[in-house]
């Protein structure tokens, strides 16, 4: 089901992903412009829990347009993105050169990663926003995350939160698999929505998710809910930070050694 999933899913972001990124973000040197005046502010959510990224090593997984990525290396961190497109990626490259900083970015399914083990490991791993609907069982990838981490090292997961999805359709623990429109279609005219590509997506509850990190061994710091802007009585977000406790640690934040 998985490989289904890949399938369907690349084909969907290989059609018009680099069009929709320039009428949303610019043309790259555009977009390259922004980042170097704003990076802090994009990486507004994550910062208080990666401390200095200036020679860190930061594996961005499903890193999509590269825009945290880049932001990230504009800080002087060391960045790989894996990602399943090649729009993305040609995308995310363009906007590297134009801003002056290297990013390696990789295309792959990031369950499939080539010669994974030689990307050795990595003080941070970031996945965020949209991505864990895009697996069918959340232990192979978590499984990634735990393999890549260096010891005390941090996972840092934000994603739209279960809650909200919720309240959408209606039933919190629904676990079917569904076929929607590509996240970005959104972004190009109207006209040329029809053309893009349907992905597959399947929900998770919060408890899964916790449960599905907690049993790869890593060591869950903190869950911070983010209220809506637009209702903010209920989460629009959430971020989780977990640690790769390593053999000499001692389960203290990473941040405060």
């Amino acid at each position: 089901m998985q490989e289904r999933f890949a399938r369907t899913n690349k084909a969907a972001w290989e059609k018009k992903a680099y069009q929709a990124w320039v009428q949303a973000h610019g043309a790259p040197n555009e977009l390259a412009e922004e980042l170097k005046q704003n990076y802090r502010h994009l990486l507004r959510y994550w910062l208080k829990y990666i401390g200095d990224p200036k020679g860190k090593r930061v594996l961005n997984l499903l890193g999509s347009n590269g825009r945290k990525a880049i932001s990230l290396a504009l800080l002087g961190a060391d960045v790989t993105v894996v990602d399943i497109s090649e729009e993305n990626r040609l995308y995310a490259t363009d906007v590297a050169a134009a801003a002056g900083v290297d990013i390696n970015y990789i295309c792959s399914d990031a369950l499939n990663i080539p010669n994974e083990e030689r990307l050795g490991e990595f003080d941070i791993v970031l996945m965020e926003f949209g991505i864990l609907h895009y697996f069918t069982d959340l232990s192979s990838i978590f499984a990634v995350v735990h393999r890549r981490l260096a010891p005390d090292g941090r996972y840092i997961l934000t994603d739209f939160h279960p809650l909200a999805r919720a309240l959408t359709s209606g039933n919190y623990f629904d676990d079917r698999i569904k076929e929607g429109e590509v996240a970005f279609a959104k972004l190009l005219p109207e006209e040329e929505r029809a053309e893009t590509g349907k992905v597959l997506v399947r929900g998770w509850t919060i408890g899964e998710i916790i449960s599905s990190i907690a049993a790869t061994g890593l060591f869950i710091r903190t869950f911070e809910e983010i209220p809506s802007k637009a209702n903010p009585s209920i989460p629009e977000f959430y971020t989780l930070i977990a640690d790769h406790i390593g053999i000499e640690g001692n389960g203290l934040d990473p941040l405060s050694r």
